[in-house]
């Protein structure tokens, strides 16, 4: 048996793996629809799943047997949820501290944070530094329960960015370089170093690529108008990328930072708080995404004497989050697609749905589902994710109510969502 399982792990590892279909069919009946394309939840729907996909909607009930029918009178079927802007092994907001956890501790914290986010109503997440191969690896073969998983492995900054925590009064770097440690980034420094981090990332399985590209609120030497990289680097790291048929997410802020690293080659702007409407044109213009995550700096404002968060750190975060809601109208008006994520560290990751409410106050509640849904199917290049549609991956959630009537209805721990569905298999059930 110890020669069979090696066998299993290489072919594994050599990328041969493929899951089997589950083989139930499922009935949901009676069900309002939002399909996570338009404004609409339409009512009186049937679904038939069947392995792992769903293989008919019909307005009229579906002819045959099922394992399972259940009843949606009075509840919404839509897909499941995707956070493209995670840090699922962020076990503390202190990042400096979380350097030098243990991390297996890190691992078992990060076991329990995904199975919460899948409770929650998210099936899929994309980790954008700290996440690893490992743990993707143990989501996609069952051993955690949790959405599955894509990842940057760890972010790319530079001395003094927004990867670094060592302040002014600790100069070496020691072993916080080392990839077993629960970091969520690496610090390199010119072009040569950023094409190795780049190559390294990918080659210890990566999905994509992070860059930070800008200051940051919770680190201290990096005041949020600082531009980090320079147009020779990230055109580096974007060559690495594109190179190995994907892209590079990077971290900013200001309007001259989102410009800087898209006119360079980056994909998705992370977070854009400081945008005007010329760069929003810009960024309409090279076909990027924005991942606007609004609930880290409600977050941070609120919990600031809990995390420790410092007089000049608590500055940044006023600044960024007083932007927010302003961020968003720049972007709806100049046509930038923008997805749905949240950047939550330690246990702030319990208010990973509180992002819905907070759009909502400027945008209608349809974009800002079809944001965690069909928006960040298309920056996970995942088209069979994020769409109730036939062939569409089973990957669905049934929510009480309305929720574009009331948005609530996914908010809190997901008391509002009884049924969670992978790829047709059901990972939560709370129904009668």
């Amino acid at each position: 048996m110890s020669l069979l399982r090696d066998v299993q792990w290489l072919i594994a590892d050599l990328g041969f793996n493929q899951m089997e279909g589950n083989g139930v069919r499922i009935k949901l009946e009676n069900c309002g629809v939002f399909d996570g394309l338009d404004g609409l939840v339409k009512p009186g729907l049937n679904a038939l799943l069947a392995d792992g996909e769903i293989v008919e909607l019909s307005e009229t009930a579906i002819p045959g047997n099922a394992d399972l029918t259940i009843d949606g009178t009075g509840r919404t079927l839509m897909p499941g949820l995707i956070d493209a802007h995670v840090h699922i092994a962020a076990a503390t907001p202190n990042l400096a501290a979380l350097e030098v956890m243990s991390p297996s501790y890190v691992a078992h914290w990060t076991a329990r944070n995904l199975s919460r986010m899948l409770d929650r109503g998210f099936t899929t997440v994309r980790d954008v530094g700290g996440g690893d191969a490992g743990t993707k690896r143990a989501q996609a073969e069952g051993m955690v329960r949790g959405p599955r998983i894509q990842t940057s492995g760890k972010a790319l900054g530079q001395t003094g960015g927004h990867t670094d925590f060592r302040g002014t009064c600790r100069a070496a770097l020691g072993d916080l370089q080392s990839r077993h440690l629960p970091s969520l980034g690496r610090i390199v420094d010119g072009v040569p170093a950023c094409l190795h981090a780049a190559r390294d990332e990918l080659r210890l399985g990566a999905d994509f690529l992070k860059i930070m590209a800008n200051g940051g609120v919770a680190t201290p030497t990096d005041p949020i108008d600082w531009i980090q990289f320079t147009p020779e680097e990230i055109r580096a790291v974007v060559a690495v990328a594109e190179a190995s048929c994907t892209y590079v997410a990077a971290h900013t802020y200001t309007a001259r930072a989102i410009e800087h690293a898209c006119v360079n080659g980056v994909r998705t702007l992370e977070h854009c708080n400081l945008i005007d409407a010329r760069v929003g044109a810009i960024l309409k213009e090279r076909g990027a995404y924005a991942v606007p995550t609004l609930v880290i700096y409600d977050c941070l404002d609120r919990y600031a004497d809990a995390i420790g968060l410092g007089g000049e750190n608590r500055e940044k975060n006023r600044l960024v989050r007083d932007a927010g809601l302003r961020s968003l109208e720049i972007m709806r008006a100049s046509g930038v697609p923008m997805g749905y994520g949240t950047d939550l560290l330690g246990w702030m990751q319990q208010d990973q749905s509180a992002e819905f409410a907070l759009r909502a106050q400027v945008l209608p509640a349809a974009e800002v589902l079809k944001a965690a849904t069909s928006v960040n199917a298309e920056i996970l290049r995942r088209p069979d994710l994020g769409r109730v549609a036939v062939g569409a991956t089973a990957d669905l959630i049934l929510v009480e109510g309305d929720p574009v009537a009331d948005i609530s209805r996914l908010t809190g721990q997901g008391e509002h969502i009884p049924l969670v569905l992978q790829e047709g298999v059901v990972v939560k059930n709370r129904l009668p």
